[in-house]
């Protein structure tokens, strides 16, 4: 095991978690996806703190930058202590938008995928309808102008919460012509955008939700039918897909 110290704020996610239905319901149902996306293999997971994931892979290796009795390691995304070409999946739930450099961990988790290998990761999506949300209410900075692929040395002491939400719809979006010219082995293979009306309304980790427990099914089933027209403008949550070229 990783520890028996687990950080306050995991803590309380973890109470806020058991104690909202609504929440529960919402991130099942993206947690499904992500694992829907995983190749053939095995697994690794960063900032998986939260614990959750392994009820939908019991096998997948679980890390995170801060210590907690069920995790299988502490590491930092950026200096994995893993073996080149280990694993065939990255997983990682509102992760990316934490690291300090982004270029680093994509660096990283070239070295450690095999070819073929995937990054499936679910983070904040920046979209017309979402900006004000995550600008306004939400506590983490969006930080617009943050460069997701700047270099730089990370500071041993900050924060591991310590965040820029933009950065993943930078990296896939504006930014991706530059990605690939970084990272010329990795493609993204699927972008969803999720989360457009249900997300918002439960109020996520607040203790308040305006959306009753029974309605959360219809309404993730209608955003089932609307996020593929509508989701870019208006989803809250983004589905990523990054997968490493296959040996030839």
């Amino acid at each position: 095991m990783a520890g028996d110290a687990v950080d306050a704020r995991i803590a309380e996610h973890g109470r806020q978690w058991r104690q909202k239905p609504v929440l529960r319901e919402i991130y099942l149902d993206l947690y499904r996806r992500m694992a829907a996306e995983l190749a053939p293999g095995n697994a690794l997971e960063i900032g998986g703190g939260s614990g959750i994931f392994k009820e939908f892979a019991p096998d997948v290796v679980t890390t995170d930058i801060l210590p907690a009795p069920w995790l299988d390691m502490v590491a930092d995304a950026q200096f994995l202590p893993v073996a080149d070409r280990t694993f065939d999946n990255i997983v990682m739930f509102d992760v990316l938008h934490h690291i300090e450099f982004p270029r680093r961990f994509l660096a990283e988790a070239s070295r450690v995928l095999r070819p073929g290998g995937r990054i499936i990761m679910v983070e904040p999506a920046i979209t017309l309808l979402s900006w004000p949300f995550y600008h306004f209410i939400h506590p983490e900075p969006v930080g617009l102008a943050t460069d997701p692929l700047h270099e730089g040395a990370p500071d041993p002491n900050r924060d591991a919460f310590a965040a820029s939400q933009a950065i993943p719809t930078r990296l896939i979006t504006r930014d991706y012509a530059r990605f690939v010219a970084a990272f010329p082995e990795f493609r993204v293979v699927q972008k969803s955008w999720l989360s457009l009306f249900a997300y918002p309304l439960s109020g996520g980790f607040q203790p308040w939700s305006l959306l009753p427990e029974g309605l959360v099914r219809p309404v993730l089933a209608l955003e089932n039918v609307l996020a593929p027209l509508i989701g870019r403008l208006t989803g809250f949550r983004l589905l990523a897909v990054i997968e490493k070229e296959a040996a030839r």
